[in-house]
């Protein structure tokens, strides 16, 4: 195994005079051994990101190390590195045996019976020994997953690399395959770097997260420090489903005042703070309804909408009337004890807040790990 280094690495590509930067200045570290998943938006670079790590784009800028060894100038196939596709790749007209051995047959200098050895092994841990013999056409969506795994987990490599595998499977075959991947790269030990614009992929799957946006790296972290420390507007509203509730405010002696409402923060916060121009954030899992909370912390708004979705509610507020009043969203879990337009009093605990810097977009408060 390895330890995966990207040290300012830069993508640019050029038509004539034009050129787009598509990955800017990225620097991840990545210990051996851990699973590391790049995440953001379509379009924000994550997986040119990748294909640069496995040598299938070049490098414009930087450099690519595996265990303290420059990769940068190394070719694909001498990089020691197994990726799996979002498309599977599968050659359809060979077996799944024949899949799985191609790239040992090419690569290595292995027998035949170690081939085989080495591909019914793997076959035995990803539960596809009695799909051997069968055809990539004869194989179920979650089958073909689990045989691309086993093509890559074949070649026993430095690193494995994941281009949005789970994208073409169903919601509940995808959840069970997150946490049969996870399994299985705790199994193998094998540094991994999976791309996905799902978040909720990220946040379950990787040891750490590395959020992008327009090719630029924003966070690095643990999936909860990414979601209760976001480094700025960006990471906050991008993680969580429903997302971070934001509000334009303006702090003059200790009140932030906003279109919506204005909100006392302790003498203690206000001292913290050195903007003035702040945008104030609150997730929909720490709105209070209905609740008691400080006098300062509680406001009223009309609920618009209530999503019952079993084990939580999601209820749509706003504050004010007609199209400029400003909405936001609050989780609650249990039966609905609120419906359509009631007026409610809401309460956003000072714990749980978060404060952006407008102009930088820059955190400058986040939530208490500790408030319950």
């Amino acid at each position: 195994m390895a330890a995966l280094e990207l040290d300012e690495i830069t993508k640019v590509y050029r038509d004539g005079e034009a050129s787009v930067v598509a990955v800017e200045d990225v620097s991840i570290e990545v210990p051996d051994g851990d699973f590391l998943v790049l995440v953001g938006p379509s379009g924000c670079g994550k997986s040119t990101t990748l294909r640069m790590i496995a040598g299938l784009e070049t490098v414009s800028e930087g450099d690519i190390r595996l265990d303290g060894e420059s990769v940068t100038d190394v070719s694909a196939q001498d990089r020691d590195t197994a990726m799996v596709f979002q498309s599977y790749a599968l050659y359809p007209h060979k077996s799944v045996r024949a899949n799985m051995s191609f790239g040992l047959e090419e690569s290595t200098d292995m027998t035949s019976a170690e081939i085989e050895d080495t591909v019914v092994e793997t076959a035995e841990m990803m539960d596809i020994e009695e799909l051997l013999d069968r055809k990539p056409s004869e194989l179920s969506g979650g089958q073909q997953q689990r045989v691309a795994l086993g093509r890559a987990i074949v070649r026993d490599p430095e690193v494995f690399l994941m281009d949005e595998p789970l994208s073409n499977l169903d919601a509940k075959l995808r959840a069970q395959m997150r946490t049969e991947l996870q399994h299985l790269q705790e199994q193998l030990g094998v540094t991994t770097v999976y791309v996905t614009h799902d978040q909720t992929e990220a946040m379950t799957m990787g040891d750490r997260i590395a959020v992008l946006d327009r090719g630029e790296l924003q966070q690095v972290g643990t999936p909860l420090e990414c979601y209760h420390e976001p480094a700025n507007l960006f990471v906050a509203g991008f993680l969580g489903e429903p997302s971070m509730n934001f509000f334009d405010g303006r702090l003059d002696d200790g009140r932030i005042t906003t279109d919506a409402f204005e909100f006392q923060l302790s003498a203690a916060l206000a001292d913290e703070v050195d903007a003035t121009e702040l945008v104030f954030g609150i997730r929909p899992e720490d709105v209070r309804v209905a609740d008691d909370v400080e006098r300062d912390q509680q406001f009223t708004a009309e609920v618009t909408v209530v999503e019952p979705m079993g084990n939580e509610n999601i209820i749509h507020l706003q504050f004010g009337d007609g199209d400029s009043a400003a909405s936001f969203v609050a989780t609650t879990e249990g039966i609905p004890s609120v419906s359509r337009g009631d007026r409610v009093t809401v309460g956003f605990p000072e714990e749980a807040i978060h404060l952006f810097d407008r102009e930088t977009g820059e955190a400058v408060k986040n939530r208490e790990l500790s408030f319950t």
